[in-house]
């Protein structure tokens, strides 16, 4: 697992090179949907991950938000779920919050972790069992069980379209930021205290954090109190999620 890991970070920071020598710069961005962007950044980033990560472990599953998904990563027992960039649209405004995330899944469960942020060069890792890294040091998540003493982050556009005000007087903070894999990256850090999301989620925009919290000491759940998975036919995860201790993450499921 450890060569698995070295690979993984090394294929993050090689796509941390080419999104950051993109970052302020002209590039092409196309829109996928409403709201969601996707630039030549994006490709290029996607393309050296897929390179680095299948020529090393030719017999592992692809799944990207970047690649045309195909079935036989269903078969597969460990599947590579990649986002080349988690929070294009923060990169697009040229807000320095978007990640590089690589998770490894074997038989649906995350065993390995690894968010990149290409601009302040800051890592977070985990492995199954090893426990979680900030830029080397291990962490755990925060201990804190009182919304009132907690920084909760949140969606940016979810705070746009006014869904957090009901839950404003109920935590120490809101704190809203792009990309949801940076946010349970800084959770798993203890860099604040706990995530959610009232929307959904794709499989390559958490399985990374997902790792990363769970060797943190942390859970992820559906806010609806449901155990998430990966390497579905359907990668979308409904109806949103929370992530934190175990504590603060039952007691928003209940709020």
């Amino acid at each position: 697992m450890n060569q698995i890991l070295l690979t993984a970070t090394t294929a993050a920071h090689e796509a941390g090179k080419i999104i950051h020598s993109f970052f302020h710069s002209e590039f092409e961005v196309k829109m996928k949907g409403i709201g969601n962007p996707v630039t030549e950044a994006d490709i290029a980033a996607d393309k050296i991950l897929k390179r680095i990560l299948t020529t090393a472990f030719p017999d592992y599953g692809w799944l990207s938000e970047e690649t045309r998904d195909t079935p036989d990563r269903l078969s597969k027992t460990r599947v590579w779920v990649v986002d080349p960039i988690d929070g294009t649209k923060e990169f697009v405004e040229g807000i320095p919050n978007f990640v590089v995330s690589i998770g490894l899944v074997e038989n649906g469960i995350p065993i390995l972790g690894v968010i990149h942020n290409p601009i302040n060069k800051d890592t977070y890792s985990a492995i199954i069992g090893k426990g979680t890294f900030f830029n080397g040091k291990q962490t755990i998540v925060n201990a804190k069980t009182e919304f009132s003493q907690i920084s909760m982050l949140n969606s940016r556009s979810e705070t746009q379209q006014g869904l957090w005000k009901s839950y404003i007087p109920h935590f120490k903070k809101l704190i809203p930021i792009g990309s949801i894999a940076l946010k349970l990256a800084m959770v798993a850090a203890n860099q604040k205290n706990m995530v959610a999301s009232l929307k959904p989620k794709n499989e390559w925009d958490i399985c990374a954090g997902h790792c990363l919290l769970k060797e943190a000491g942390g859970i992820l759940l559906t806010i609806e109190g449901k155990e998430i998975t990966y390497n579905n036919s359907e990668t979308l995860i409904t109806p949103g999620l929370v992530a934190g201790n175990e504590s603060v993450v039952n007691e928003f499921i209940k709020l």
